[in-house]
């Protein structure tokens, strides 16, 4: 088959041990990120199977629509970014795992990552000192605080047992049948939203983007923080009301914002109002970009494959897109 591949920026599926996996097929891969139809669709015009590193670039009607060779995409995990109606009229495949059970633990290890470097003050302390200014100012210590987790799926659960683990007291808000769960697992859970909010020293949002939850963190909900808490978001930037976080940030609650997901991604405006906060930390969406988490994620993908081109598709979204071949 002829495989495409979007968005390997640093080329790194080739060096994979699970790259082999796709020997014998005709493989391009692409370093650089297109989002413009008319550019994608000359790239691709002669794809058969796309795969997709997460929601990088999306997949959407006008572009499957011109791709009259496409009959397969694989990625994995969930997909608002793929047009999957239109995948089915044009009857192309979409295959993703969703891999249950196995949370993304390089996101849950970001996610701590970000909440001690924000709260010690590490990249301001680190710029200081190569500025020749040794200290630059006194951090906190997380032992004893309360870390809020809004949403306890998988990654969320991972958090929980990682920020247990550094003496941080657990405060679970979610969906009732994640509250039961959270219960279930022997953790705190708070009375309402805005009450969690209010009562937390770090919140971290671990919840997915659909039209249920795109922004269901409110002014309101911000407002509530204290001066001194800690904004995580690791998950989705929509999960924030639109410009909520710059205004709260400016009103001074939260005190600080830890961010790895943005709403234009890559974001390459160096004006950007969330980049001018001294207090905010940032990463380039980087949770789940590890070697040993893409080894496990492009495993799944890359077996997809190998099972489409053998006649026994695997994790069909669409099936009837397959059936109707």
């Amino acid at each position: 088959m002829k495989i495409a591949i979007l968005d390997d920026y640093f080329d790194t599926l080739r060096t994979l041990p699970c790259f082999s996996r796709l020997a014998g097929h005709d493989v391009t891969i692409f370093n650089d990120h297109v989002q413009e139809t008319e550019a994608l669709a000359a790239r691709l015009q002669e794809t058969e199977a796309l795969v997709l590193i997460r929601e990088r670039t999306a997949i959407r009607a006008p572009l499957i629509e011109r791709l009259p060779n496409l009959k397969l995409i694989s990625q994995r995990s969930v997909y608002p970014h793929i047009d999957i109606d239109a995948c089915t009229a044009a009857g192309v495949l979409v295959c993703s795992s969703q891999h249950e059970g196995t949370p993304s633990y390089a996101t849950a290890e970001l996610t701590i990552g970000l909440i001690l470097s924000a709260m010690r003050q590490i990249p301001q302390q680190m710029a200081s000192l190569k500025q020749g200014k040794w200290q630059m100012g006194v951090g906190h210590t997380v032992r004893g605080k309360t870390l809020g987790i809004h949403g306890y799926g998988r990654i969320g659960k991972a958090v929980a047992g990682f920020a247990k683990a550094i003496g941080m007291n657990i405060l679970i808000w979610a969906s009732e049948a994640s509250r039961a769960r959270a219960v279930a697992d022997g953790w705190a859970v708070a009375d309402s939203q805005l009450a969690f909010y209010a009562a937390c020293d770090v919140i971290t949002l671990h919840l997915r983007l659909h039209p249920s939850t795109r922004g269901i963190v409110t002014s309101a909900d911000l407002a509530a923080m204290k001066p001194s808490a800690l904004l995580v978001n690791t998950s989705r930037a929509g999960l924030i009301a639109p410009g909520a976080l710059v205004e709260a940030l400016a009103k001074g609650r939260p005190g600080m914002a830890a961010i790895d997901v943005f709403e234009q991604e890559p974001l390459l405006d160096v004006d950007a109002p969330i980049l001018q906060f001294p207090n905010v930390i940032v990463t380039p969406h980087i949770g789940y970009v590890t070697h040993e988490e893409w080894e496990l994620q492009f495993s799944d993908i890359f077996d997809q494959i190998v099972a489409y081109a053998s006649g026994n598709p695997i994790n069909m979204i669409n099936p009837t897109a397959y059936q109707a071949k």
